[in-house]
């Protein structure tokens, strides 16, 4: 499932004609200064990969903004799809070489800038270009979808602001050690999962289960495997429905247990996290015994879809155990 706000929508409404002009203007006039100097050489692939705090933001993200996109990343020690999601953002800086630089800023450390941010959970991916804030998206993501959304960012930031990213010295190592021209090696799923993003790119969200479903049928620990079938199982629910009839029928029919749960899978597609959970919340106190059962089960089903920190999911399991009990 895309995460909400993985749209570069906006991008456009941020950056206005004249907005993007003026920035423009003062990310030439920040790159002319930096040049006059002595600034402007090839930095090493370490580099593109930061650790930021509210003491360094100016610097570290503000100003940087007017050379190259800065992309940020809110993560936390105790998320875990935090651990899923910076790992491959941290190597997609390098891969993009230069293009744009990875901001990670740990929310528990810097309570004031995921404020400002206005972040809701955690992980949560902004960007900002020639100062200018824009939300990218919230939640994991798979792959593919990500990088649709930096190539994006990518494009908008040298045709608006002509911030065509930094030089990088590919003699230096990157990240870790290693030099950049050395490949990663595979993982022994890396291609039934990148068979299943790709499934799920084409709309294929049956074969994307069944490639996720392999996957867990010889390591059922694996996370991403998990976290992409129960998005995938979603997907495939609610293709083919009709959103007005199933928002009518869950409006009118609130006893209804098939109606509600359609219309929670809807909610949940939609972004509307907390209507998916409050719904069926509503829906156990109401039934019992099987209902009750399917209800809970389906309940289960999209917090692994939103991910077991989320915030949202927390809340939303006290209060389930409120109704339950």
């Amino acid at each position: 499932m895309q995460p909400r706000n993985m749209s570069m929508s906006g991008v456009v409404d941020l950056a206005a004609v004249k907005a993007a002009q003026e920035a423009k203007a003062k990310a030439e006039q920040a790159r002319a200064q930096a040049a006059r100097q002595g600034g402007g050489g090839a930095v090493t692939p370490a580099s593109l990969v930061i650790d930021v705090d509210e003491a360094g933001f100016e610097q570290d993200v503000l100003q940087r903004s007017t050379e190259v996109p800065v992309v940020i990343d809110f993560w936390a020690e105790w998320c875990e799809p935090c651990k899923q999601l910076s790992p491959l953002l941290e190597r997609l800086a390098v891969e993009y070489n230069g293009r744009f630089v990875l901001a990670k800023i740990d929310v528990d450390a810097n309570q004031m800038l995921m404020q400002q941010f206005g972040v809701q959970g955690i992980p949560a991916v902004f960007a900002v270009v020639a100062g200018q804030a824009l939300p990218l998206f919230q939640g994991a993501a798979a792959e593919a979808q990500i990088r649709g959304t930096l190539d994006q960012l990518v494009q908008v930031a040298e045709q608006r602001f002509g911030l065509t990213g930094l030089t990088v010295d590919a003699d230096a190592a990157a990240p870790g050690g290693s030099p950049m021209a050395q490949e990663v090696p595979a993982g022994p799923y890396d291609a039934l999962l990148e068979a299943a993003v790709q499934a799920l790119d084409a709309g294929d969200f049956g074969g994307a289960v069944q490639a996720y479903k392999n996957v867990l049928g010889d390591d059922p620990g694996n996370s991403e495997a998990k976290l992409g079938l129960a998005q995938a199982e979603l997907l495939q629910r609610v293709q083919g429905l009709d959103p007005q009839k199933v928002r009518q029928d869950a409006a009118e029919k609130p006893a209804d247990v098939a109606a509600q749960i359609a219309g929670a899978d809807l909610d949940l597609v939609g972004g509307h996290v907390e209507d998916a959970f409050g719904r069926l919340i509503d829906t156990v106190r109401r039934t019992a015994g099987d209902d009750r059962d399917a209800v809970r089960l389906r309940l289960l089903e999209l917090f692994e879809v939103v991910g077991a920190d989320d915030p949202r999911v927390i809340a939303a399991r006290r209060a389930l155990a409120r109704a339950l009990f």
